[in-house]
C-alpha cells in the first residue's frame, strides 16, 4: 500500500475529530454516517466527498475506519461495504465491541483478501478532539505497520497488543478500570456532600494524594456543580460492561466490581441517564442510603 485514503464510518462525537486529525494528516479521503447530514457537514469543512453508501466510501480509499457505537452496528457497517472492498483493503474498526465478534468479522474479511485492525481508542471525547487517545491495537504485525500513519494521527500512544481481537481485550480491561474508578469517585464524592466538606479545598487535597485520578481531575468539579454533558455516555458504558460480564463468563471468572457497576449504570440509564456522562452516577450513589435492603 503505497498512498494511504482512509475513509471514516461514524462521525459522532469521536469519529468526527478523528476524521478531522485524518484530514490534517492528508490521509483523508471520504466520510460517511447514517445521519447524512452530519457527513455532510464534517465534508464540506474538509473538503472530502460524503460517501454514498459505506460501498462507495470502501471503493473512495484502501483504509476503511469504523466508529460506532454497538456489535449489531459494526456488523451492519463492515456488511454494506463489502461490496466495495478489495483484496489489500484494510479494515480498521475503532469501536468497543467484543472480541468474539472482532475475530469473526476479521476471519470473513480475511477470506477475501482485506486485512483487519482491531483498534479501540481511550481518552474520550476531549482525547479525540485533541489527538491525544490512547489505542490498543490487536491485528497482523505487518498490517498494522502498514496503516501506523493512520493511527498516529489522532493519537498520543499507540500500543500492539497482538492478534486480531487483542485490542477490544486490552479495551474491557481498561472499562473495569474506568467503571471502579467511576464507582469509587462517585461515591465518595456523595459521601463527602453529606459530610458537608468544602468542594474546592476537598478537590485540591484529593487530587494532589494517593487518590488523585483522570476521572477526578476532569469529572470531580462538574459532578459536583450537577452538570454532566457527555465526555463519554453512561449508556455505552453500560454497554461496554456487558462485554466484560460476558468475557467473565466465557472464561468462569467473576467481576464482583463490574457486576456492580452494571447494576448502577444500568438503574442510571432507566432513570433517562443514558446520554448523560459516566459521572452522573453520583446521582445514584447520592441516593444510595435511601434504597431499599
Amino acid at each position: 500500500m503505497s498512498e494511504l485514503r482512509v475513509g471514516v464510518i461514524g462521525l459522532g462525537a469521536m469519529g468526527g475529530p478523528m476524521a478531522r486529525h485524518l484530514a490534517s494528516a492528508g490521509l483523508l479521503a471520504s466520510v460517511w454516517n447514517r445521519t447524512p447530514h452530519r457527513a455532510d457537514e464534517l465534508a464540506t469543512e474538509l473538503g472530502v466527498p460524503a460517501a454514498a453508501d459505506p460501498a462507495d466510501l470502501a471503493r473512495r480509499g484502501n483504509v476503511v475506519l469504523t466508529c460506532v457505537s454497538a456489535d449489531g452496528d459494526l456488523e451492519a457497517v463492515i456488511s454494506a461495504c463489502r461490496p466495495g472492498l478489495s483484496p489489500g483493503d484494510v479494515v480498521i474498526d475503532a469501536s468497543t465491541v467484543s472480541p468474539m465478534t472482532t475475530r469473526r468479522l476479521a476471519a470473513e474479511l480475511a477470506e477475501a483478501g482485506v486485512g483487519y485492525v482491531d483498534a479501540p481508542v481511550s481518552g474520550g471525547v476531549e482525547g479525540a478532539r485533541k489527538g491525544t487517545l490512547s489505542v490498543m491495537a490487536g491485528g497482523e504485525s505487518a498490517t498494522l505497520e502498514r496503516i501506523r500513519p493512520v493511527l498516529e494521527a489522532f493519537s498520543a500512544r499507540l500500543a500492539v497488543m497482538g492478534e486480531v481481537g487483542s485490542g477490544q481485550a486490552t479495551k474491557a480491561v481498561n472499562q473495569v478500570m474506568v467503571a471502579g474508578i467511576a464507582e469509587a469517585v462517585c461515591e465518595a464524592l456523595a459521601f463527602s456532600e453529606k459530610l458537608n466538606l468544602p468542594s474546592e479545598r476537598l478537590m485540591e487535597v484529593l487530587s494532589a494524594g494517593a487518590a488523585g485520578n483522570w476521572f477526578l481531575d476532569h469529572r470531580g468539579r462538574t459532578m459536583l456543580a450537577d452538570r454532566f454533558e457527555p465526555g463519554f455516555k453512561s449508556g455505552l458504558l453500560l454497554k461496554d460492561l456487558r462485554i466484560c460480564d460476558a468475557l467473565a463468563r466465557e472464561l468462569d471468572i467473576e467481576l464482583p466490581m463490574v457486576d456492580a457497576a452494571i447494576t448502577d449504570y444500568a438503574r442510571l440509564v432507566d432513570e433517562g441517564g443514558y446520554d448523560d456522562d459516566t459521572s452522573a452516577l453520583i446521582r445514584i450513589k447520592r441516593g444510595a442510603s435511601d434504597t431499599p435492603d
